[in-house]
This record gives C-alpha cells, sequence and structure tokens, in this order.
C-alpha cells in the first residue's frame, strides 16, 4: 500500500529521530564491561610505560576497567596483527608504537594492513632521537660533525638501540642525506648504545632522550642536535636538525592509540575525546615529560596522515639503507 507523502515523511522522520536516540543512547553506555589495552611489546618499555599511565586515567574517565596486556613478539608485528582481527566494537585498542610505519617495510610480509585494518584515536605523544657525541670527539656542532665524518672517510662509526630502530633509522637518514661514509652499530638497546659513546668505543651515537639525559648532564656525552620539529624538553638547549641547516633529517618516536577498523565513529570519537582530555591534564604532562615524551594529542584525521606519510618515508630510507630485520 503506498502511504500519502505526509505520513511517509513523518514516519521517516521518527524513524531517523529513533535511530540518532539509539546512537546517543548506545555512544553514553560506552563502555559497559572492561577494555583491553594492548601493547604489542614487553613490559617495563616506554610504550608499556605511557599505555599503563593511560590505561589508569582511562579506567578512570570512562568509569570501566582498562587493563593493558602486552602481546610481545616480532618488533610488534605478533600483537598489532591480534588487534587488527579483534571485534571492532572499542572493546579492544592499541597503544602502537611508531615501529608501526617501519615495519611494513622492513619485514617481507605482515599479519595486518597498517592502514587499512585500524582506524586512529591519536597520535598521543612524541619522542625525540639525540645525536651525543664522546667528548674526545673535536665537533661541537653538527656542522663541524659532518665536515669531521668527510675528512676521515669511514673512521666514525655511530650506535643505536638496534637494527631498524628510530635511532639507527635517524642515523642512516644523516649518512644518506649527506652522503657520509659512517658505519653503523646496533646494540642491544638505548642504555647500552649510549654508554658505548661514554667509554669511547663507539664515537657517535643516535638514541632516546631517556638513554642519553644522565650522561649529558654529568658531561661524559655532548649532545649536538635532536631530529624533532621543536626543541626538546628534555634539552632545551641543543638545537633541533632544521637549526642546524639540515629540515630534510626529521622524525620522531610516538605512540599512538588505534582500534580495528569499522569500530563505530561514536565509539571513535569518546575514545579520542577522553584521551585529549587526559593528556591535557598538567600532572600527566609533567609525568610524561620525565619519561622524554611531548604531548601531541592529534585528532584521528591528522594521525591517520601521519601513519600514510611516515610509511612512504621510512621505506625510502630503508631501501636505500638496505636495512633488513633481524
Amino acid at each position: 500500500m503506498k502511504l500519502p507523502r505526509r505520513k511517509f515523511l513523518h514516519l521517516a522522520a521518527g524513524a531517523a529521530a529513533l535511530g540518532s536516540v539509539s546512537r546517543a543512547a548506545w555512544a553514553q553506555a560506552y563502555p559497559s564491561r572492561p577494555v583491553r589495552a594492548v601493547v604489542a611489546f614487553a613490559p617495563g618499555g616506554t610504550t608499556d610505560t605511557f599505555a599503563r599511565l593511560m590505561a589508569q586515567k582511562l579506567t578512570e574517565q570512562l568509569g570501566k576497567q582498562v587493563y593493558v596486556e602486552n602481546i610481545a613478539g616480532a618488533t610488534g608485528n605478533i600483537g598489532t596483527g591480534q588487534v587488527a582481527k579483534a571485534p571492532p566494537d572499542g572493546y579492544t585498542i592499541l597503544f602502537a608504537f611508531s615501529s608501526h610505519v617501519v615495519n611494513p617495510t622492513l619485514f617481507a610480509r605482515l599479519p595486518y594492513d597498517p592502514i587499512n585494518d585500524f582506524k586512529p584515536i591519536t597520535l598521543a605523544v612524541a619522542s625525540t632521537t639525540v645525536v651525543t657525541v664522546n667528548p674526545a670527539v673535536p665537533a661541537k656542532t653538527i656542522a663541524e660533525l659532518v665536515e669531521l665524518i668527510k675528512a676521515n672517510p669511514g673512521k666514525y662509526s655511530f650506535s643505536s638501540a638496534g637494527t631498524g630502530t628510530q635511532a639507527h633509522l635517524a642515523g642512516e637518514q644523516f649518512r644518506l642525506s649527506l652522503g657520509l661514509d659512517l658505519v653503523h652499530v646496533p646494540f642491544s638497546g638505548g642504555g647500552p648504545a649510549v654508554a658505548a659513546v661514554v667509554a669511547g668505543h663507539t664515537p657517535i651515537s643516535f638514541g632516546s632522550p631517556q638513554a642519553a639525559m644522565q650522561h649529558v648532564k654529568e658531561g661524559t656525552v655532548r649532545a649536538l642536535a635532536v631530529t624533532s620539529k621543536t626543541r626538546s624538553q628534555i634539552f632545551p638547549d641543543v638545537p633541533t636538525m632544521t637549526e642546524a641547516g639540515h629540515p630534510e633529517i626529521e622524525g620522531d618516536s610516538w605512540v599512538g592509540i588505534l582500534v580495528p577498523a569499522g569500530t563505530p565513529a561514536d565509539i571513535v570519537a569518546a575514545l579520542h575525546r577522553e584521551s585529549a582530555k587526559i593528556l591535557a591534564q598538567p600532572d600527566m604532562k609533567e609525568r610524561l615529560a620525565a619519561l622524554g615524551y611531548d604531548v601531541v594529542a592529534s585528532t584521528p584525521e591528522e594521525f591517520a596522515i601521519r601513519i600514510k606519510t611516515e610509511i612512504d618515508m621510512w621505506a625510502k630510507v630503508i631501501r636505500a639503507a638496505n636495512i633488513k630485520a633481524e
């Protein structure tokens, strides 16, 4: 039976209103049970530390427990792959490290698509890479270091926290963009990498501010530059690579929040809203600064763009340097 136009419009409007009310009620009801927050690395690292701080705050904000589950292995690929296959209902979230934009090129195959299998919530925090040298190295600036390396091809090397890490890629970006004969020496973490510079075994290091901070304060290493767009809170007197005349050398390590693709927009918006509130809290900023992190709190759209941009950027470095996963 064909309804009169007026009655049809009335019923359609009522259905739309009912749907709107239902969606609003559903969004208000989220979460109705505990939320699993996956960290795809072992406990104790900076990603894990940040995730636990955020989980505690999210628990307070959302009124339901947000608990961290560590699923380590394959440089984050195992845990990330499990989140990609989780139900897209907002009850599984991923604290993703910047390896998320490196692994697509570093590994021949991944158990997930880094773009299409996820919805971004926010790029929460970022941490720079700092270039340090042993005090015996005569260079006091990046310009002097470049001149020194060019004058002594094959003599100088740089340490990093390991092959394929953000520090390693920053060092390769430095080497490739300036055409330097510089050897990479990988270590099993940021601490051993900077310790090698302190001992004079490796004259240069690209590393995390957390690992270098105390050594810089004590004068056992000298910081020459950071690779972030802006100066680091930990090293406010150390210039950026852009200030040193090399804007092409830039990159952060970061932690962001992702959910499986297909997660309802209302839940994405709720998680972004609550995360942004937490990251704006003064006590949270202070605790994160002590970990070497600057708050970013990007929008989901900004984070999506950054993921795509950095996958392309680091792919060029990885291929040019012929870096293979170990």
